[in-house]
């Protein structure tokens, strides 16, 4: 991981070309920069995506499709077009018991798109498939897992509307940021007053990975209510067990008079 000097205002980078860094929540222009520095739209498709931010167009749980827990659901991508739910259950059942799954699919023609999304029983399994499965082969085709950053990553807009984290280099539209082709520690001057004008998060100085670490999915935020209920709960443990303690020299004293078992 490497160091940067300059943290104030209008300093420059220093990063190493290996050091890189991943989007916690989702800003159309930064995500058509190749080190999350750009301060204006790289290409029409983001522009798009900034009119469908701006003018909030986009809503990411409008789509009655999308049930289950978002932080047990796995996104797959790059799937072959051969590839049946029940191929795509199978093999992500190697990582944990599968809840639900839907291979998405042409609403006219009805042939698969090439990605789905799989629910798993637990979040356990959902991370282990996220770390394991990434990469790896279904009928010959080398697939793409990520978190499901369409519930669980603020900002986000997807590729349809000029968003997403994906695209080929023979588009001119690439999106950085996400797994597959994260930030690069920038190598020149960081534009942080332009950044905080437009709203978009600076590069995390001093704090970059390395090119072979991948970004954690988002843990589950635990509830007041259920952290008040577990407090509640270990109180009322130590209260307990305050109380038999305190009653058990009084019960061993009265078994006893001048020193003699009664």
């Amino acid at each position: 991981m490497s160091r940067r000097g300059g943290g104030g205002d209008g300093g420059s980078g220093s990063g190493s070309i290996s050091s890189v860094f991943y989007s916690d929540e989702y800003h159309p222009i930064q995500a058509g920069s190749i080190d999350g520095t750009d301060i204006l739209p790289h290409d029409n498709g983001v522009y798009r995506a900034l009119l469908c931010s701006k003018a909030a167009l986009y809503d990411p749980f409008g789509d009655p499709k999308v049930t289950g827990d978002p932080y047990c659901t796995l996104f797959v991508g790059r799937l072959s077009h051969l590839t049946t739910e029940d191929t795509l259950r199978k093999a992500m059942s190697d990582f944990g018991r599968v809840k639900n799954l839907r291979l998405v699919r042409d609403i006219v023609t009805g042939a698969s798109r090439g990605y789905a999304f799989v629910e798993f029983e637990t979040e356990k399994y959902m991370r282990r498939a996220y770390k394991d499965a990434h990469h790896t082969s279904i009928d010959d085709s080398e697939i793409i897992v990520d978190y499901n950053r369409q519930q669980l990553m603020p900002g986000w807009i997807p590729r349809r509307l000029g968003g997403g984290l994906g695209g080929k280099k023979e588009s001119g539209q690439l999106r950085f940021g996400g797994r597959e082709r994260p930030f690069r520690a920038p190598l020149r001057q960081i534009p942080f007053d332009d950044l905080r004008r437009l709203g978009i998060p600076p590069p995390p100085e001093g704090r970059y990975m390395s090119r072979f670490q991948i970004q954690s999915p988002p843990r589950r935020k635990r509830s007041s209510s259920s952290e008040l209920d577990e407090r509640s709960g270990s109180e009322k443990h130590h209260k307990h067990a305050r109380h038999s303690s305190s009653r058990r020299p009084a019960s061993h004293d009265r078994s006893r008079v001048d020193g003699r078992m009664i």
